[in-house]
């Protein structure tokens, strides 16, 4: 079974915001993630993570200063768990229905308080065997997109049995669809091998 790792709090058409039931436990960058809208199951790739005061006026305050360890801040300080918040951003990048799966955008966002799970391995080999949900990773508009797409191609190679052939197989695709900009496939391709 997936693990629950959240709930939806704000949604769009391209992406949603997620609340982390623990707090500083954020799904890792790259992570195909699954959330849904009735019986349609809505994947995305997490993008972007934080943590933050739950009152958007009031900044936490430094309190380690003579403490030993940080754990011990939270020990000594047990309100901090919930006047902080742990969130993650994620952009969708597909959907579907059944055994069907398709590799662009629902036609509608995930519904407010809709639980997102990680996806586990035979998943993530499931979603990626197309690659399709590239273009839509590439095109995101989102800051640091190009990491974003190293770390999911990262992330869903260790889900493969021949990872090194997935990479391979990401590495064509990538070249494919920037075939105009060597640099940023360059460095894509950097990153996904380290």
């Amino acid at each position: 079974m997936p693990e629950k790792i959240g709930e939806v709090i704000e949604a769009r058409t391209g992406e949603f915001v997620a609340e982390c039931y623990e707090l500083h436990s954020p799904p890792p960058l790259g992570s195909l993630v699954r959330t849904g809208d009735g019986g349609v199951a809505i994947y995305g790739v997490v993008c972007n993570a934080s943590t933050e005061s739950i009152d958007p006026g009031r900044r936490p305050l430094a309190r380690g200063r003579d403490e030993a360890d940080e754990e011990n801040i939270y020990r000594q300080n047990p309100q901090l768990s919930r006047l902080l918040r742990t969130t993650f951003q994620t952009l969708l990048i597909g959907h579907g229905e059944g055994d069907e799966l398709r590799h662009y955008l629902s036609p509608r966002p995930p519904r407010v308080h809709s639980f997102v799970y990680l996806c586990e391995p035979g998943e993530v080999r499931r979603f990626t065997l197309s690659l399709d949900f590239l273009s839509l990773l590439l095109n995101a508009g989102a800051g640091q997109t190009d990491e974003v797409v190293a770390a999911c191609l990262r992330q869903a190679g260790s889900a493969h049995e021949d990872s090194r052939a997935f990479l391979v197989r990401a590495g064509k695709e990538l070249a494919v669809l920037l075939g105009g900009e060597l640099n940023r496939l360059n460095a894509i391709l950097r990153r996904i091998k380290q």
